[in-house]
Order: structure tokens, then C-alpha cells, then sequence
């Protein structure tokens, strides 16, 4: 028994002495009177090996006893607390599972895909991640052994969550380690799929373990493995396995072989390089991506998957696929900085005016930016890949061959070419970033102004000569051409400075004005009928925007009734294209000229899909829905078209193979010695198209070609005309066009008829009998005037004599009050 006072405690070995005692996990022996080594004691004075009195000899093998007796209370002590913090754990895994909810429907940002008119090409790939959803269906099977090869060979076999790897982690973790998971491919899936497993926390861990688990409660080994494909990131941009089969391959996932694949498991691990690791990109780190593809392989033979009967065979070193270039990924193809790009923004707005979106914060509707970004839409666009790549090819600098590639750097180009019978937007080029600066359609600039036309000069006297035509005045009537200053202007209109004293001068057809593109008989006309008339019959044919130039300011013709704006904001000027407006728009006002008059709202888009996340097919959402109206009648339309046609050939503009096509080209001038914009605009009843060449550069607003030669209409905007509209209609039938009928009031103009010539008589020569060579009127000899084998002189229509200088082209004037604008 203890002596007195001595009393022992949990995990004593010993008796203590007076007042002694053994605290939890100390062993000690003290000599003490009746205790061990006294009296009675073992090795007391009775006792065996007679102790001393006092203090006892040490027991060689106490010593050994109390370590073993230290190890057994430290296993009590550890279990106890492992019990307790168990508890705790169970507390908390139970609160987790019972807080922590599963939502209904994982979601997952997809890219949208934006494919042209055949609905194969690709304009382009928007979305902050480059994601496709693809269904299990088309996942072939010896893809998704590849990746539970290289990431979770047990998949198929565990409940979803590695406990030893949670274990392991933390035990890492509490001993100084680095921090470290389980990860099975259900865990890597909660992890990817829910933003608030990002973090790197324990409370994450155990939060992603509980999903899991549900996760894998709630599906089956293949939708799990679905989702996983769907969401995990394989580099260069690619989330996802579709995304990722096209990336590195080119290919649709349902055509991965296993080679492939095997390439494509071996990047999740790793596929960006890191300060430690070069990643397994082949193209980066060739060695590290042909071993973990040979561990990938070798893992899918370990359980069977390849090399066993009815599996595919293991593929050879020699068979290690080749991946594309990784300049083909990222930002260069997953966007819109391309010529094709600009067509997004008019998709945009579409998506907007269907109502699938919001541009402009509308309660309840996703923005137009996000839902293409995020909604992994896919749209068909009504761009022609032929026309769109020929309309490039042409104007675009870049190109090799180009009509701009080798002219001054400040040029810029712009091609619009629209189907007259649909509305559709087959090819557009608006320059070469859809991120930048469109110059064939509307900008917003920094201070929030909309921007973007072009003064479109003679071009536009299209429009006047249709609101002439519609008020009953004749293409054969005569009009006064002489300059002259109207009152209250500064300087007189005139005709481009040229002489048409040597033509028709006063007595100038509206025809003959056309073709000649003189302005004079055109400020009289739209005098005659009102500006209003002008700009409405432009806003019928398509025209939907038109700024003022001083100060500069757009006006929306839908929203906004001719008769308001005109004159007092679009003067008798507008009769021959003082005003600005888009290349889009101009296109759109010939392609109803060619449909005879019926408008069709340019457009972009055809359709627009999304894709069932459950049943993984493609559903509508909007499409196109044509609208033809009758805005111009055909007969005036016709009649436009009569004298359109007669334009081309003495330009040198003439189609191939004798296709008739109506055309008008157009000037404006910077100053009185150079030119500030350029057009050539026409039509076929295939096709519309708009081209207009200028400067980019505000600095040099004058646009002089390489040779030193002010650019006109006719040539470098009708060089890329011709040439884009020979591509674009060979192989197309040749549909001839009508002629003029001059239909209307031919005494509707303000010319004046010149007195005839006053009669001559001529000289007869005194001949004699015998001079063969001498020639009397009455009998003339070859060449004489009443000879069908001597040359005529051409006669104009309207029996005007010919202007010795190319026909159209040449038409502009400005007023030297008004100063150019300058654009931003």
C-alpha cells in the first residue's frame, strides 16, 4: 500500500514517497520507509538482496517497464483525443451534408459558335472559355478510358471520394507538408464545375468531398464522366473535350483515336507550364507529353481497355499523333479579330431585336454580350464563304494580291454585297478587325457619337433620279447644266470643273446628266422636287442613317420623317451626295433598285441554336423571317435601272462575258485639287454591291493611288467592283436588265433648247469633166457624210454631242464653306 501522504494518478508506475506523486505518463520509484526497498520490502532488510534503509537499489528492469507503460498511456491519451476530435469531425461532416445542396443543373459557360451561310465555316468563336458541350453518346469509349486512365484509374470502382487521400492530405498538411488532395475524377469535377470550390482551404476539401459523394449518389458512372469532359481544362484555351479535339487535332471528339486521346488525357495534369513544370503540351514540352502518353496507355492496358478482346489495339511509338501548331488556338481563332469579325456586332444586334438579349439593359433580359459569350449558342449567318473570301481578296491589304496592296498605307476599303431578293449580307469587309473601326457601317466614337458614313457624291444621285423618275419628270427631259451660284451660297455649284459648254450645256438630259454625272442638272432637279423627296426615296430604298456635315450629326430615317429634316438639315446638296451614310446602307438602297423596287432589310443571321444540355440536340431559338415590301414601284425602279446600265462601259467597268449590270460611280472632294472619298456602286438582279475607297488616316484625308493620280470612282473603287463582281457571279446565269423607256414629262426641266444651225450651201467646186478626183456634193465619194461606210460620230441619248471625257466617274463638288469632315 502507498505510504502515507503518496497517492498515484492515471498512468502511474510507482508508489511515491511523502507527498509524492506520478503525474499522467511519468514512471519514477522512490525509496521510502515501507515502500519498496524497506522493511518487508523486496530488497528491505527481511527482503531478498537486503537493501538500504532509506533509499532502495534501482530495479534494472523498472526502467524498461515504465517506457512500455509511457508507450501504452500515450495510445490511451492519443485515442481519446482521436475519439473527441472524431466526434467533432461527425458534427461537422453532418452539419456540411445537410447545408451543403446540389444544385439542380450544373452550370457550364459555353463558347458560342458563329458559322457562315453553309453553316461549316467558322466566322468566328466568342466566349471567355472556348467550351462546347458534347454528349457521352459521342464520346467514344476509349476516350473516356484514356482519361480515367490518366486521372482516376479506381473511377469506376469508387464511391466518388478518396478517403485515404483526404487522410493523407491532412496528415501532409499537419506535419508541415504542402497542401494536398484526393483527387478522383468526381472531386476534379465538383472542383471545376462550382465556382466556390476554387479556393485552396480545408473547408473547401471537405465541402468538394461531400459533393462528390452526392454527385456520385446522384449520377451514373457515365454522366459523371460527361460532366467531367465538359468542364475540365486541357490548355490553349480549351475547356472541355470538344474544344480540346479541335484545338490540338482539328477533329470532332467522336473522331478522337486513341492515340489522341491518350495525348489529351495526359494534359489534364498539367497542361500549362508552371515556375516547376513545363506542362504536357507536345509542342512545349515534347518528352514529358510522349511519357505521360505512354503512362496513359499503359494504364488503359493494365485494366483491360485496349489490348483485350473486343478493345482496341495499343497504339506504337511510330503512331504518337502530331498536334496542331498552338498559333492556330487561343486568341487568334477563339474571337473576332478578323475582317470576318465585324459581322458579329450586326449579330449582336439581331439577338437584340429578336429579343433573345438585351443591348442596351432591358429588366429581365441577359445582356447580348453575355448570352454570346456564356450561351454557347450556334449561328448561321447569311455570309457567303466564296463572295466573303473574293470581297477580301480584293480589297483587303493584307492580301497579296489585292487592288490595295501595294497603294499608299493610308487607303482603306470597304465591300458590302447583298442578295436583292432576300436581304441577305453574302460578303462584308469593313476592315480587318471586327475590333476595330468599321468602315463600311456605324461606330460609336469616345465621346459617344455615332460615326461611320462616307459623303457618297454622284453615287447617291441614284436616289435622285428614282424620286424624279417616281414625280413624273422623264429621263429624256432637259435640264440646264452651266454652273451658277444659288442664293445665299458662297460659291456655285458646279460639275467637277468640267466644260460642258463642249457638250450639251443648257439643254442636258436628265439621262445624258446621269451617265456624265454632272451635278448642276441634279441641284435643279431635287429643287424641283423638294430635298424631302430625295431623302425619302433613300430612306425607301434602305438608307437608314445620314449625317450633316457641319457640325456632323447622324439622323435616323426610321425614326424621323423626311419632310422634318429636310431642308432644313439636308439642303438641294443632297441631290448629289453632299451627305454621309454607310456602305451597308448604300448597298441595301441599290439591292431594291435590282429587286425592281422591293426592299428586304439587310441582314446577318439565318438562324440562331441552343443546345438541350439534356438531350444534347440543337433546338431553335429565332430565325430569319423576310419581310419583302414594295417601296418603290417596279416601274420606276426599272427605269433607273434603263439608264444604270449605260454606265459601266465607257468606264472600262464593263462585266465579263457581256453579263449587263447597272452601276453608278461617285466623288467627293477634300478641296478643289484632290479627293476625299470614292465609290462605284451597281448591281446585277443577283447581287448588290457597295464600294468605297478613302483615307483612314485623319492626318491625310487626301486620297492619291501610288502613281500620284487623284483616286475617282471608276478606277481604284472600280477596279475592286468589277473584279469582286466578276468572282462572285461566275458560274451565274446572265439575266439582262431593262432599258430606259423615258416615261414621264420630257418638258419637266428648266433647260433651254440651243437655236438650230443656221442653213448652209454648199460650195460646188468648178470641176472638170475630166478630174476623177474632183467631187460635187449631189454625187459624194467614200466617206462623204451620206455614205453608210464612213464613220459617225455617236449621238448621245438625248441627241446630245459627245463629252470627249469617260462617261461618269467624275462627279462631286463641294462647297468651300463647308469644311470636311474629319473623321475620328
Amino acid at each position: 500500500s502507498p505510504a502515507p501522504g503518496g497517492r498515484a494518478s492515471v498512468g502511474a508506475a510507482a508508489v511515491g514517497g511523502l507527498a509524492g506523486r506520478a503525474s499522467v505518463g511519468r514512471a519514477g520509484v522512490a525509496s521510502v520507509p515501507g515502500g519498496p526497498g524497506g522493511p518487508g520490502g523486496p530488497g528491505g532488510p527481511v527482503g531478498p538482496a537486503g537493501g538500504r534503509s532509506g533509499r532502495g537499489a534501482r530495479d534494472p528492469g523498472a526502467s524498461a517497464r515504465a517506457k512500455k507503460r509511457r508507450r501504452i498511456n500515450m495510445m490511451i491519451a492519443g485515442f481519446a483525443v482521436f475519439i473527441m476530435l472524431a466526434g467533432i469531425g461527425v458534427v461537422s461532416f453532418t452539419y456540411y451534408s445537410t447545408t451543403v445542396v446540389l444544385p439542380a443543373q450544373v452550370p457550364l459557360p459555353l463558347s458560342t459558335t458563329v458559322y457562315a451561310k453553309d453553316n461549316k465555316t467558322v466566322l468566328a468563336k466568342l466566349g471567355s472559355e472556348n467550351r462546347q458541350l458534347v454528349k457521352i453518346t459521342e464520346i467514344p469509349e476509349h476516350v473516356q478510358h484514356a482519361v480515367a486512365a490518366a486521372e482516376d484509374r479506381n473511377f469506376y470502382r469508387h464511391s466518388g471520394v478518396d478517403y485515404k487521400g483526404i487522410a493523407r492530405a491532412a496528415w501532409n498538411n499537419l506535419s508541415g507538408g504542402d497542401k494536398q488532395g484526393a483527387s478522383t475524377i468526381t472531386q476534379q469535377y465538383a472542383r471545376n464545375a462550382y465556382e466556390n470550390l476554387k479556393d485552396d482551404s480545408y473547408a473547401r476539401k471537405v465541402k468538394e468531398a461531400i459533393l462528390a459523394s452526392k454527385l456520385n449518389d446522384k449520377y451514373s458512372k457515365p454522366e459523371i464522366m460527361e460532366h467531367y469532359l465538359n468542364v475540365i481544362y486541357f490548355g490553349r484555351g480549351a475547356y472541355g473535350i470538344e474544344a480540346a479535339a479541335q484545338t490540338y487535332f482539328g477533329v470532332h471528339t467522336k473522331q478522337l483515336t486513341v492515340a489522341q486521346a491518350a495525348v489529351l488525357a495526359g494534359l489534364i495534369k498539367q497542361p500549362v507550364a508552371s515556375d516547376t513544370h513545363q506542362g504536357f503540351d507536345p509542342a512545349v514540352n515534347p518528352v514529358d507529353a510522349k511519357s505521360r502518353w505512354t503512362y496513359v496507355l499503359d494504364g488503359m492496358a493494365a485494366e483491360g481497355w485496349i489490348d483485350a478482346p473486343n478493345t482496341p489495339k495499343r497504339p506504337t511509338d511510330a503512331e504518337y499523333p502530331k498536334t496542331l501548331s498552338p498559333k492556330k488556338a487561343g486568341s487568334a481563332a477563339f474571337g473576332v479579330a478578323s475582317p470576318r469579325g465585324n459581322v458579329i456586332n450586326y449579330v449582336r444586334q439581331e439577338m437584340d431585336q429578336w429579343g433573345i438579349c438585351s443591348d442596351n439593359g432591358a429588366a429581365g433580359k441577359i445582356s447580348c454580350v453575355d448570352a454570346l459569350r456564356d450561351g454557347g449558342y450556334r449561328i448561321q449567318t447569311t455570309i457567303d464563304p466564296k463572295l466573303q473570301t473574293a470581297a477580301e481578296n480584293t480589297a483587303m491589304r493584307a492580301k497579296k494580291n489585292s487592288e490595295l496592296n501595294d497603294q499608299p498605307k493610308n487607303l482603306m476599303a470597304a465591300v458590302v454585297s447583298i442578295e436583292p431578293n432576300s436581304g441577305r449580307v453574302l460578303a462584308y469587309y469593313g476592315g480587318d478587325s471586327g475590333a476595330d473601326f468599321d468602315y463600311a457601317g456605324k461606330n460609336t466614337d469616345k465621346n459617344g457619337d455615332l460615326v461611320g458614313g462616307h459623303q457618297p457624291g454622284s453615287s447617291f444621285k441614284v436616289y435622285t433620279l428614282a424620286a424624279a423618275v417616281n414625280a413624273g419628270i422623264s429621263v429624256k427631259s432637259h435640264w440646264d447644266a452651266t454652273p451658277f451660284k444659288p442664293e445665299g451660297f458662297d460659291s456655285p455649284v458646279q460639275n467637277a470643273n468640267r466644260d460642258v459648254s463642249r457638250t450639251c450645256g443648257k439643254w442636258c438630259t436628265l439621262e445624258f446628266s446621269t451617265i456624265q454625272s454632272y451635278n448642276v442638272p441634279f441641284f435643279h432637279v431635287t429643287e424641283k422636287i423638294k430635298p424631302s423627296a430625295v431623302l425619302d426615296m433613300a430612306k425607301q430604298a434602305g438608307v437608314s442613317t445620314i449625317w450633316t456635315v457641319d457640325p456632323p450629326k447622324a439622323y435616323d430615317l426610321n425614326k424621323n420623317d423626311p419632310k422634318d429634316l429636310a431642308p432644313s438639315k439636308f439642303d438641294r446638296v443632297i441631290g448629289y451626295g453632299q451627305y454621309p451614310v454607310t456602305v451597308l446602307d448604300h448597298a441595301n438602297g441599290l439591292a431594291t433598285l435590282a429587286n425592281d423596287g422591293k426592299y428586304n432589310k439587310a441582314h446577318f443571321v439565318i438562324k440562331v441554336e441552343k443546345q438541350n444540355v439534356d438531350t444534347g440536340k440543337w433546338e431553335m431559338v429565332a430565325s430569319e423571317k423576310l419581310k419583302p415590301q414594295q417601296r418603290i414601284r417596279a416601274d420606276v425602279a426599272k427605269e433607273v435601272t434603263g439608264v444604270l446600265k449605260q454606265i459601266p462601259g465607257p468606264n472600262n467597268r464593263s462585266l465579263d462575258g457581256g453579263r449587263e449590270a447597272a452601276a453608278k460611280t461617285g466623288t467627293w472632294e477634300y478641296d478643289s485639287r484632290h479627293n476625299a472619298h470614292a465609290w462605284m456602286v451597281g448591281y446585277t438582279p443577283q447581287l448588290a454591291t457597295a464600294v468605297w475607297v478613302g483615307s483612314r488616316d485623319p492626318k491625310k484625308p487626301q486620297i492619291i493611288d501610288k502613281d500620284g493620280n487623284d483616286i475617282g470612282g471608276s478606277k481604284l473603287p472600280g477596279a475592286i467592283w468589277q473584279r469582286y463582281m466578276n468572282a462572285a457571279l461566275n458560274g451565274k446565269d446572265k439575266e439582262s436588265l431593262p432599258a430606259a423607256t423615258g416615261m414621264g414629262d420630257q418638258d419637266a426641266g428648266n433647260g433651254t433648247e440651243p437655236p438650230p444651225p443656221p442653213p448652209t450651201t454648199p460650195e460646188v467646186p468648178n470641176c472638170n469633166p475630166l478630174d476623177i478626183f474632183c467631187q460635187n456634193p449631189t454625187n459624194p465619194g467614200p466617206g462623204g457624210p451620206n455614205n453608210p461606210g464612213g464613220p459617225e460620230s455617236p449621238t448621245p441619248p438625248g441627241g446630245n454631242p459627245t463629252d470627249p471625257r469617260p462617261g461618269g466617274g467624275n462627279g462631286g463638288g463641294i462647297l468651300p464653306t463647308l469644311a470636311p469632315r474629319a473623321r475620328e
